[in-house]
């Protein structure tokens, strides 16, 4: 896929990688983690003859400076530095798993930059204490005979090759078919890029003081905005955790995709195409 790595600079002087692909809606991911990478090359390719995809590493992660400090805000800041530097008025946003919260909290900051938004594999407003029983209970059913092994690396400190093991075997759980969902996660992780667990941590701290407060809710309620909410239907991740966002928005429209766990566009790629790809156009910043 076509695409020229290139440097952001931050007003703080933290260099991000960032790439653009495509042609189209211009179209800004945001990926997910906290501490992970941009590995949505895929998605962008599905989407290259209908967007015009710019992807970033955000700050601390993959190819980006490895430096904090790590806070929401922080990606907001970082997130409307990848704004300017690509020179892009309004952009629509596709942000994934941690990264949809972040697009949100960038909408909700910068809502005149956004021409719309596409909130992929999140888990709503609400307390996480509200959805991550499920998770967990999820998480290990789907895990089946690599259980023991992940429980055995999740109880202590990792060598690289360990906590690359531990997150193939961690995001396995992730995908619908269970056959193939080791091959897939491996995928998911080559190239390896290790996780920023620092990174991790201290921005996941600052996302459960905001989830589950009233002036979260209020500020979504007076997002005008279209909001495409979507979601695999066997992510271990529940669905109607997304019910207090969908409530919550003025314009909103969700789409659930059988057959599919937390990556929809890799299990499902024609119907995640079909859906996101017209939302994108149908939304495009003057349409």
């Amino acid at each position: 896929m076509g695409g020229v790595d290139e440097t952001v600079l931050t007003e703080d002087g933290v260099r991000l990688w960032a790439i653009r692909s495509g042609e189209g809606v211009p179209v800004v991911f945001c990926h997910g983690g906290p501490g992970l990478w941009d590995f949505l090359g895929d998605l962008a390719e599905l989407l290259a003859d209908r967007a015009a995809v710019h992807r970033w590493d955000q700050r601390g992660c993959g190819r980006s400076q490895r430096c904090g400090p790590y806070s929401v805000a922080r990606s907001v800041a970082d997130l409307e530095a990848v704004r300017r530097h690509f020179g892009l008025d309004r952009m629509a946003l596709l942000g994934h798993s941690y990264g949809s919260h972040l697009a949100l909290q960038y909408a909700l900051d910068h809502p005149e930059r956004v021409s719309s938004l596409v909130y992929l594999s999140g888990t709503g407003i609400d307390s996480r204490d509200t959805w991550r029983s499920t998770y967990q209970q999820n998480l290990r059913a789907n895990l089946g005979t690599h259980l023991e092994r992940w429980e055995a690396l999740d109880g202590r400190e990792r060598t690289e090759a360990e906590g690359r093991e531990w997150c193939v075997l961690q995001c396995s759980a992730d995908y619908a078919d269970r056959e193939r969902a080791l091959e897939l996660s491996e995928a998911a992780a080559t190239p390896w890029f290790g996780v920023n667990l620092d990174c991790n941590a201290t921005v996941n701290t600052d996302v459960k003081r905001t989830l589950g407060r009233p002036e979260l809710r209020a500020a979504c309620e007076k997002l005008d905005l279209p909001v495409l909410i979507v979601h695999g239907a066997e992510d271990i991740r529940p669905d109607w955790a997304l019910d207090s966002l969908e409530q919550a928005l003025p314009r909103v429209s969700r789409t659930l995709l059988d057959g599919a766990g937390h990556l929809p566009w890799v299990e499902r790629p024609e119907a995640f195409r079909s859906v996101v790809g017209d939302f994108l156009a149908g939304h495009a910043a003057g349409a």
